[in-house]
């Protein structure tokens, strides 16, 4: 008769690192004498003290973000390369850990996920929302057709002095914020006109039909982008925002940072 903990060791037979999401602390130290496989632990905050840690900016509400978000992190801390195999061990049902998987790093193609959450102005969970809208527009488009749009988040005061309306703005007197699914369906609406949305850190929605001003001289983007994306770098360039832009031509959504591409994904596969 086969023993049930032979079979299930496999998981996490010689794996390279054991990845550990927001454990107890009592959990982490029953792991502090592994000496066969890197422990990390991934969480918003280091309470346990763990000696190698990838903070986790939001709880991601599905296994899979978060697991990608930490496997990106470590990759991008150097904690692991794209050839480890890692056992990760997460809450999925209970309030204790009780789900363990095994993945390969190389699995988690880097994105830029990481970079775009960690260090930036404006909360995770409102860079989080934003990034959502932007996916599901890419995903289903403007009543079946595709569509672009620019979403400007973070240093709103910058940039609203860095940019000037083409257009009466919807949002001049409210006080939404994007993430609220009716917010959500009027951001979807407004994006098939000209010009970016602007949010402020907090996700209030400041403004919309902003025609971004900085100039675009130094900015380098890739080949085939356009004005959208060109605006969306020389904006984050000359201020603490992010920014994040659904191409109508290809369906990608990309983020810029500081001037750089730091994210591009494919909606239909995040």
């Amino acid at each position: 008769m086969s023993d049930l903990r032979e079979l299930l060791g496999d998981l996490v037979s010689e794996v390279d690192a054991v990845f550990l999401f927001s454990p107890s602390a009592s959990f982490y130290e029953s792991f502090e004498d592994v000496d066969d496989a890197l422990v990390v632990v991934v969480a918003p905050d280091n309470s346990v003290g763990a000696e190698e840690f990838v903070e986790l900016p939001l709880e991601f509400n599905d296994v899979a973000s978060r697991v990608r978000f930490g496997v990106e992190g470590a990759m991008d801390q150097d904690l692991v390369d794209d050839g480890a195999e890692i056992a990760c061990a997460v809450k999925t049902f209970d309030e204790d850990i009780d789900t363990v998987m095994r993945v390969k790093a190389s699995n988690f193609s880097p994105s830029g996920v990481y970079g775009l959450f960690v260090n930036s102005r404006a909360e995770p969970s409102v860079i989080r929302d934003v990034l959502e809208v932007a996916v599901e527009l890419g995903k289903k488009g403007q009543k079946g057709k595709p569509v672009g749009a620019l979403f400007v988040v973070g240093d709103a005061g910058k940039v609203m002095n860095k940019s000037r309306p083409l257009s009466y703005n919807p949002f001049e007197k409210s006080h939404v914020h994007v993430g609220d699914p009716i917010v959500n369906v009027m951001l979807k609406e407004f994006s098939r006109l000209d010009g970016a949305f602007v949010i402020s850190d907090s996700g209030k929605i400041v403004s919309a039909y902003r025609y971004l001003e900085p100039s675009a001289e130094g900015v380098d983007i890739p080949k085939g982008l356009g004005a959208r994306h060109m605006a969306a770098g020389a904006i984050t360039r000359d201020s603490n925002a992010v920014a994040i832009v659904l191409s109508e031509s290809d369906g990608l959504v990309r983020a810029f940072k500081g001037g750089e591409l730091i994210l591009e994904l494919d909606p239909e596969e995040y």
